[in-house]
C-alpha cells in the first residue's frame, strides 16, 4: 500500500472506530505485516508530526476535530497575542493570549487546543506542539550589551527579543541590522537564544531597507553556482536547430509593449484583420521552457523563487539575467524563441478559432505605453511619423481592445482600474515623492490581449482533458459580502443581491456608479478586501473576479514559475496529446505541490513590496512632522482611526487618546467611533484635517492628530491625489490578474 493510501486507510480507521486508538490497535486493523508494518508506523510518526491526526498523553492517536485541537498557522499581533489561522476552512480562527503562546512563534505551524468561546463568539485556546517553525531566523537591530547582545526583531509580530551570547555577534555593532539564527527557542521559562549569520548595516544607510526586507522575507537573492552555470551553458544567439521546425513569424509587424523602465520583454503582439472582417490577434511569448528543462538547476531554483519580486529601485528576478534580460527577452530587432497562441475574434467578440505554434519572431519595435497612448489618444503629430509604418497596426489593435473589453465586460467580469501610487527616486534609489500612476489605453489593450490568451489555453487544456496548473478565484465569503454590503450601505449602495446569488455583475454595476465619485478610490479598496484570493491549483474552479469559467496563467514565464510550467504542459499536450500512463500519475502528484509553492511566493513577493513601500513612504515624511494633510478614514478600531494622507497614499494613527474633547466608544459592527457627549462619529471614508505628529522610524508608523476637534468630519471625499515630485519613477510588473 503507498504513503497516501495508508494515510487514508488510518484517517477512515479512526473516523469508523469513533474513538482515539492506540498503535497496536491501529496496525492490527491496518491488517499490516513485516516491512509494511514498519512503513505504517512511519506514516503515523509523519501524521502526528503534520498534525493529520494527534496523539494523547496515554500514546493514543485521534482525530484532531474530535479532540478540540486543530491544527493551523499562528499569526501574532502586536499587543503580545495571537490567533491559529486553522488549515480546515470550515473552522474559526482561534484566539491565543500571550501566556497560552507556550514555545510558539509568530508564523509557526502549531497545534492549538481549543478550551472556551469567548463572548463574542470566537473560539478560545492555547498552543499544544508547534509542529513545524515558520522559520529559524530572524532580522532585526542588535544592541550591544554586558554578556553579549540583545536583537530586536524587525517584525513586531515576533514578541521575543533574542539574546546573543558573546562571540556570536560575527563583527556586527551595536545598532546595525542583522540576521540571527535561532539557536535556542522561546519556552515559558527561557528567552531565545541566537547567532549573527549577516549583517547588514544601518538603517539609514542607502540600499539596507531592500536588504533587510530580503532577509525578512527569506528571498533568494543570490543565485547559486550550479544554477550559474547552467545559465551559462545556455547559448546567447540563436543557432539553425534552434529555429529548424518552428513557424516563422519574423517578417510580421510583432511588437512589445512595456513601461518605459521594463528591462525584459516576455510577451509581444500583433492584430490584423483578415478577409473574412474577422480579427486575428497573435500573442507571443518567450518560449523560456526551451532553455530551463524541467528538472535541472535552472527549474529546482525558478520553483523556489516562484515569481520575481520588483523594488523601486531593483528586482530579484526569478531567472539568471543571461536569461531574463538576454536570450529569453524579445528584443528588438534580434530573432528570438517564442511559443505563439493565434487566436481569431469575430467583430462581435466571438472566439472562432485558435492554433498554437512553436515559433520564432523578430520583434519590429519596442514600444512603451506612453509612446502606444501618444498614438492612439493623443495623436501626437511627432511620434505618429516616428511610427507611421506601424500605426495601421496600432488602430487595429485599439479596434479588437474595445470589441474584447465589451465582451468581457458583457459577461461581468470586474475591473479593479484606479491609479496606483508610483514611488519616484533619485539617483542614490532615495524617495523624493510619490504620483498617481494612471493606466492608459496602452496598458489595458496590452492587459485585454493576456487575458485572452490566458483564457483560451486554459480552455484548450481542459477541453483535452489532461493535467494543467490553473487561476483560480473563489466566490466571497457571506461573512465578507454582508460586511462589505453594511459599509457601502452608508454611502447610499447596495449590491443588490443575496449572497447566495451574487455574481461578479453585481460588483461590476456598483464600480460603475462609484466611477469619479469622491469615495472610488475607498469603496473599490475594500471590495478588493472582500475578495478571496486568487490561486493557483491543478483543480479548476473558474475565476469569479474576471467571470472566466476557465484561466490559467500562459504569458510571463520570465517571472512567474506557474506560467513556465504552464508552457511545458501545452507543447507536451500539442505533441504527444493528452498525458497518459505513469506521465499523468506523475503530473498529479507533482502539480498540487508546484500549485500551493507559486502561489505561497507570489503572497511573499506582494508582502515584501508593499511593505518596502510603505517603510519608504514613512521615511519621506520624517521631515514633515508638524505639516497638515488632507486624509479619509481607512480603519476605525478601538484604540483610534486609521487615516490615509491625500496626496501622498501613506497612512499613519489618530489614536483615541489624542480624541481629548470627549470619551469615544468603539461599535465594532457599524465600525464607527461615537462621542457620549459631542455626539462626534468617525466612520470609515470620513474627510479629515490631520496633522503629522511623530514619525516613527523603528516602528515604520506616523502618528496622527486631528487639526481641530470643533468640527465634525464631513463625508466628503475630495480628489484622491495631485500630482507632484519629480524623479525616477519606480518600476511595476504587468497585471495580467
Amino acid at each position: 500500500m503507498s504513503t497516501n493510501g495508508l494515510r487514508e486507510r488510518i484517517l477512515e480507521i479512526l473516523t469508523r472506530i469513533n474513538r482515539p486508538a492506540g498503535e497496536k490497535d491501529l496496525l492490527k486493523l491496518l491488517r499490516v505485516k513485516g516491512d509494511a508494518r514498519a512503513e505504517a508506523k512511519k506514516v503515523i510518526a509523519a501524521m502526528v508530526a503534520s498534525g493529520a491526526i494527534v496523539e494523547t498523553r496515554t500514546g493514543r492517536y485521534g482525530l484532531p476535530e474530535r479532540m478540540n485541537v486543530a491544527a493551523g498557522r499562528l499569526e501574532c499581533k502586536t499587543g503580545g497575542f495571537g490567533f491559529v489561522i486553522p488549515d480546515r476552512k470550515a473552522l474559526k480562527d482561534v484566539y491565543v493570549s500571550g501566556a497560552a503562546l507556550g514555545e510558539a512563534m509568530h508564523g509557526d505551524r502549531v497545534l492549538v487546543r481549543i478550551e472556551r468561546t469567548g463572548r463574542d463568539g470566537r473560539p478560545e485556546g492555547c498552543i499544544i506542539q508547534v509542529l513545524e517553525r515558520g522559520t529559524n531566523r530572524v532580522v532585526g537591530r542588535l544592541e550591544a550589551q554586558v554578556g553579549g547582545a540583545i536583537v530586536s526583531p524587525f517584525d513586531a509580530r515576533l514578541l521575543f527579543e533574542i539574546h546573543v551570547p558573546p562571540g556570536a555577534e560575527k563583527g556586527a555593532a551595536s545598532g546595525e541590522m542583522v540576521v540571527v539564527e535561532v539557536t535556542r527557542f522561546p519556552g515559558p521559562f527561557r528567552t531565545p537564544m541566537g547567532r549573527v549569520v549577516q549583517v547588514l548595516g544601518r538603517l539609514n544607510d542607502p540600499g539596507v531597507d531592500v536588504k533587510v526586507i530580503i532577509a525578512k522575507y527569506e528571498l533568494p537573492d543570490e543565485f547559486p553556482k550550479d544554477v550559474l552555470e547552467d545559465a551559462e551553458t545556455v547559448a546567447k544567439d540563436l543557432s539553425p536547430e534552434d529555429v529548424a521546425g518552428r513557424t516563422d513569424f519574423r517578417g510580421e509587424p510583432i511588437v512589445t509593449i512595456d513601461g518605459e523602465t521594463a528591462r525584459d520583454f516576455d510577451d509581444a503582439v500583433q492584430v490584423k484583420r483578415l478577409p473574412n472582417g474577422h480579427y486575428e490577434l497573435g500573442v507571443h511569448i518567450a518560449d523560456v521552457s526551451h532553455y530551463v528543462r524541467e528538472r535541472g538547476a535552472l527549474d529546482r531554483e525558478a520553483f523556489v523563487r516562484g515569481t520575481s519580486v520588483y523594488f523601486p529601485e531593483r528586482a530579484v528576478p526569478m531567472l539568471p539575467e543571461r536569461l531574463s534580460n538576454g536570450i529569453c527577452s524579445l528584443n528588438p530587432g534580434v530573432d528570438r524563441l517564442v511559443q505563439s497562441a493565434i487566436i481569431e475574434v469575430s467583430p462581435t467578440g466571438r472566439i472562432v478559432n485558435h492554433r498554437f505554434h512553436d515559433g520564432v519572431i523578430r520583434s519590429a519595435a519596442r514600444m512603451t505605453y506612453t509612446a502606444v497612448g501618444q498614438i492612439l489618444v493623443d495623436r501626437d503629430r511627432e511620434v505618429r511619423e516616428r511610427y507611421r509604418d506601424l500605426l495601421p497596426h496600432f488602430e487595429t489593435m485599439l479596434e479588437l481592445y474595445q470589441i474584447l473589453h465589451v465582451r468581457r465586460e458583457k459577461r461581468g467580469s470586474i475591473d479593479f482600474d484606479l491609479p496606483e501610487p508610483q514611488i519616484l527616486l533619485d539617483l542614490e534609489g532615495v524617495m523624493t515623492g510619490v504620483v498617481a500612476s494612471e493606466r492608459n489605453v496602452a496598458h489595458r489593450l496590452i492587459e485585454e490581449f493576456m487575458l485572452l490568451a490566458n483564457e483560451v489555453v486554459a480552455t484548450h487544456m481542459a477541453n483535452l482533458e489532461t493535467p494543467c496548473l490553473y487561476r483560480v478565484h473563489e466566490e466571497p465569503s457571506p461573512e465578507k459580502v454582508e460586511g462589505f454590503e453594511e459599509f457601502i450601505s452608508g454611502f447610499g449602495y447596495s449590491l443588490r443581491a443575496s449572497a447566495e446569488g451574487l455574481k461578479p455583475r453585481h460588483f461590476q454595476k456598483l464600480l460603475k456608479k462609484i466611477a469619479g465619485k469622491p469615495e472610488e478610490r475607498l469603496v473599490s479598496y475594500l471590495m478588493l478586501r472582500s475578495m478571496a484570493q486568487a490561486r493557483y491549483q491543478m483543480e479548476n474552479v473558474g475565476h469569479y473576479g474576471l467571470a472566466a469559467p476557465l484561466y490559467t496563467h500562459f504569458t510571463s514565464p520570465i517571472r512567474r514559475y506557474p506560467d513556465l510550467v504552464v508552457h511545458r504542459l501545452l507543447r507536451e499536450a500539442r505533441r504527444a496529446g493528452p498525458a497518459q500512463g505513469e506521465r499523468r500519475e506523475s503530473l498529479d502528484a507533482t502539480l498540487p505541490e508546484i500549485g500551493i509553492q507559486s502561489s505561497r511566493t507570489e503572497r511573499r513577493a506582494q508582502d515584501a513590496e508593499g511593505e518596502l513601500v510603505d517603510w519608504k513612504k514613512v521615511r519621506f515624511m520624517a521631515d514633515k512632522v508638524g505639516d497638515v494633510f488632507a486624509g479619509y478614514v481607512t480603519g476605525v478600531m478601538s484604540f483610534g482611526l486609521f487615516v490615509e494622507l491625500e496626496e501622498y497614499f501613506v497612512e499613519g494613527l489618530v489614536h483615541i487618546s489624542t480624541l481629548v474633547d470627549d470619551y469615544y466608544r468603539f461599535d465594532e459592527k457599524a465600525h464607527t467611533l461615537r462621542g457620549e457627549s459631542t455626539g462626534n462619529v468617525f466612520r470609515l471614508g470620513d474627510k479629515l484635517e490631520v496633522l503629522l505628529v511623530k514619525v516613527d522610524l523603528e516602528k515604520r508608523r506616523l502618528d496622527l492628530a486631528l487639526e481641530g476637534l470643533e468640527p465634525k468630519p464631513t463625508r466628503v471625499l475630495r480628489g484622491l491625489a495631485r500630482e507632484g515630485g519629480r524623479g525616477k519613477p519606480g518600476r511595476r510588473p504587468k497585471r495580467h490578474r
